[in-house]
């Protein structure tokens, strides 16, 4: 990419953006790879008692559940610290915990071992979910951090498709042991990279009252710091007194029950719960429904490339338009394209017309998750920032945990299978209505300082965040 295409004129912080976004987007493509490889593994589960013992279909949809479980669990665990330690501890954390659990899980023996390092592992790719979001919104440049929000996300589905791909070409030959050990690559070529090259966010650090930290960040990374630049901020150095964040401020949660953020909390967790209720169910039950409906199980692995191939091309195209628009009017767009293309599917069309409309309704999906993230993570100040997103992405667990649960109690109540479609359309809907009434995001500190805060970044690093 060129300075143009960066959206910044500094070298050293185009290089420190590429090896960001590059780590980011690995570290969320194993998250996805390590969600979506349990659902290929399963059939030879269920068939092989001399796996894991023997296994129920009721047993198998617990056992996926737990995993789903744990992300909720890491997300929240990250927002409680994420704001407190820093980006880059919890990023280096998790992807040795996640990659830690894919390993363990590969020689696992029975199925209660085994259930526990799904729920163990999915604490570590929460964590990381609700972390990435934090750290790209304060290394982007603004007006382009919704697509670099974007590029890094569209791992998750990227993940997943690697996984169907390789339970397509090599679960003959590794086993589905081997699938699982594939997840622990992050440890040993992901983590010693990260530790390199990925430097603790400078403004958290200025928000923190590092402010000596966070000049010399800002200085060797060429990402700005507001009130100054970042050779500035190296001549000034010696004159900045290192600042604190004002003990009135709330940092973390307690800041997203302020007055000011309580309501844009609720509404943003309700448009993430509706994105990964619509992103779970239809992973799950899209090729069920299409096989009932008659188009065979042969086009199951087409249909949710498709829809995860849709995701990824059409999200990074809305994310464009949403650093230019705003991404609130992109998120109830995309949720609308999803309601009328999952209504749609449920006409009797030839292949042609049918495939366009899932990669339609992977956009308003899955694609739309994606910009609920860059949304979410612009909307929070650094303080309150990792918290604001790890509650999005734990309280949308639920929508997570909650989708496959819909599909198949619709599946199973004998209802015609397009009915499915007809509810997640109703569920896509809703989720457009809460985006319109989330407001604008407001330009006034979360919560007011003990003391009045200077302007000048020289005066107290700490105080300008707030107006970040």
């Amino acid at each position: 990419m060129n300075a143009r295409q960066h959206g910044t004129a500094d070298p050293r912080h185009r290089a420190t953006l590429r090896w960001i976004v590059a780590i980011a987007t690995v570290t969320l493509l194993f998250d996805g790879y390590d969600l979506v490889v349990y659902g290929t593994v399963v059939p030879v589960l269920l068939r092989d008692p001399s796996q894991l013992g023997p296994l129920t279909p009721g047993q198998a949809g617990a056992l996926g559940s737990y995993a789903l479980i744990g992300v909720m669990v890491g997300a929240l665990i990250a927002g409680a610290i994420g704001d407190h330690i820093g980006r880059r501890r919890v990023m280096l954390v998790n992807i040795a915990w996640f990659s830690i659990g894919m390993g363990l899980s590969s020689f696992a023996t029975d199925l209660t071992v085994f259930g526990f390092l799904r729920f163990f592992t999915g604490i570590g790719v929460g964590a990381l979910v609700a972390t990435v979001g934090a750290l790209i919104a304060e290394f982007a440049p603004p007006h382009r951090r919704n697509f670099y929000n974007a590029v890094v996300y569209s791992g998750v589905p990227a993940g997943g498709v690697l996984a169907a791909v390789l339970a397509l070409l090599a679960s003959d030959a590794v086993g589905w042991r081997g699938l699982f050990l594939f997840g622990a690559l992050p440890l040993v070529v992901l983590l010693p990279l990260a530790l390199l090259r990925l430097p603790e966010s400078p403004k958290w650090l200025l928000a923190r009252g590092h402010t000596a930290q966070a000049l010399e960040v800002s200085r060797r990374t060429g990402v700005p710091l507001p009130g100054t630049t970042p050779d500035t901020a190296s001549d000034i150095s010696g004159d900045v007194t290192t600042g604190s964040t004002p003990a009135r401020t709330k940092v973390g949660f307690p800041a997203l029950a302020t007055r000011r953020y309580a309501l844009p909390t609720l509404l943003l967790g309700l448009m993430s719960f509706t994105g990964l209720l619509l992103t779970y169910g239809l992973n799950t039950w899209l090729p069920e429904i299409m096989g009932r409906g008659g188009y065979g199980k042969s086009y199951s692995l087409v249909f949710l490339l498709t829809l995860n191939g849709g995701a990824i091309v059409g999200g990074l195209i809305a994310s464009r338009a949403a650093d230019r628009i705003g991404p609130q009017r992109l998120v109830a767009t995309t949720f609308v394209l999803a309601a009328a293309s999952l209504a749609l599917l449920t006409l009797r069309l030839p292949l042609g017309a049918l495939l366009p409309l899932v990669a339609v309704a992977g956009v308003g999906t899955l694609g739309t998750q994606v910009l609920i993230y860059g949304y979410v993570s612009h909307y929070y100040d650094t303080v309150a920032r990792a918290a604001g997103v790890a509650w999005c992405a734990g309280f949308g667990r639920l929508g997570g945990i909650g989708g496959p649960v819909i599909g198949g109690a619709l599946l199973g109540a004998g209802l015609p299978p397009m009915y499915a479609f007809y509810v997640f359309a109703g569920v896509a809907v809703i989720g457009a209505v809460v985006t319109v009434f989330v407001p604008r995001r407001s330009t006034e500190p979360a919560t007011a300082p003990a003391t009045p805060a200077p302007a000048p970044l020289a005066s107290g690093g700490a105080s300008v965040l707030a107006h970040e």
